[in-house]
């Protein structure tokens, strides 16, 4: 593709590098990822903490967790792979100890079989509010909490110059 150079590439690269909208990315395996796009798991658990409070977007990774798909084959639901599913506010990481785990257990044994089974495992849920639903948007995850470039459209501001581009060349 030819790149050419015009007030509005200037402009879309301008806006991106100063007021660009960057938003945290949690990559979580499937069938976790669903299960939160779809209202039913409200906690992610992590063996780290992080002090990260506010809106945050929940990828799919490539990966899948095998057994868990097992538990769930009767749930219907689709699972992708790769992509940004939904967005969430993540409003708290808590410690997982007993207490955690009698509060949380019984809302759903099946989704919380893991941290009620789990055998000396230590870490912390990260407590997940107002899960919505988006387009996918697909890219590679990473590990931790990452940054991406995100507005309500789906698509990032790269993407939008280079569809600009194209229009104008």
């Amino acid at each position: 593709m030819v790149f050419k150079k015009s007030v509005y590439t200037d402009f879309f690269l301008w806006y991106n590098l100063f007021v660009g909208v960057y938003m945290k990315v949690i990559t979580i395996k499937q069938p976790w990822a669903t299960l939160i796009a779809e209202g039913l798991k409200e906690y992610e658990f992590r063996t780290w903490n992080t002090k990260f409070r506010g809106e945050i977007l929940i990828h799919a990774g490539k990966s899948v967790d095998k057994e868990a798909m097992k538990r769930f084959k009767d749930y219907h639901f689709e699972y992708p792979t790769g992509c940004i599913i939904a967005k969430a506010n993540l409003v708290d990481s808590i410690l997982v100890d007993d207490n955690f785990v009698k509060k949380v257990g019984p809302t759903n044994p099946l989704v919380y079989k893991g941290i009620i089974e789990r055998n000396g495992w230590e870490g912390y849920g990260f407590k997940l509010e107002n899960v919505k639903k988006i387009n996918p948007i697909y890219l590679n995850g990473k590990l931790s909490l990452w940054d991406y470039d995100y507005n309500e459209s789906g698509c990032n501001w790269w993407d939008s110059t280079n569809n600009l581009q194209e229009k104008l060349i």
